[in-house]
This record gives C-alpha cells, structure tokens and sequence, in this order.
C-alpha cells in the first residue's frame, strides 16, 4: 500500500488536538495544538544532529499540508 507524505488526523478524546502524521522516514506526528512532535523511529546521536535541520523543514512542510487541507475545506 502506497501512503500519502502526510496524513491528518483527530481523536475525540482530544478533542482541541489536530494531529499530522508524517509516513516517511522520519516518522513522526505533530500535535498543531501545542506543535508538540512525537518520533517514531528512534535516532543515533549522529542522527539526531542531522534531524534538527531536517526537523524544521519537515514541520514546516507538516504546517503547510495542513493550511492546505483546511483550504480545501473552506472553498
């Protein structure tokens, strides 16, 4: 099965959260209500230098794919 780059996602028993997942690797979800990210790989500390610039841009993407859904939505 092929996944989309992210995916959005809610849980009503949270329900002021809205949540991304991120399908590649890094994986991770972040919670846009606090930008709260959870990793769901695990990260030598070689990786973990990389990641802090991958990690932004990857939010940012996150950020953008959302603002887009939520776009879609409106019109």
């Amino acid at each position: 099965m092929e996944l989309p780059k992210f995916l959005l996602g809610d849980n009503t028993d949270f329900p002021d959260a809205i949540y991304i997942v991120h399908t590649e690797y890094p994986r991770f979800i972040i919670n846009l209500e606090n930008d709260e990210v959870e990793w769901l790989e695990e990260f030598s500390r070689e990786d973990e230098e990389e990641l802090a610039t991958e990690a932004e841009r990857l939010i940012e993407e996150a950020t953008a794919f959302y603002d887009r859904e939520v776009g879609r939505y409106e019109d």
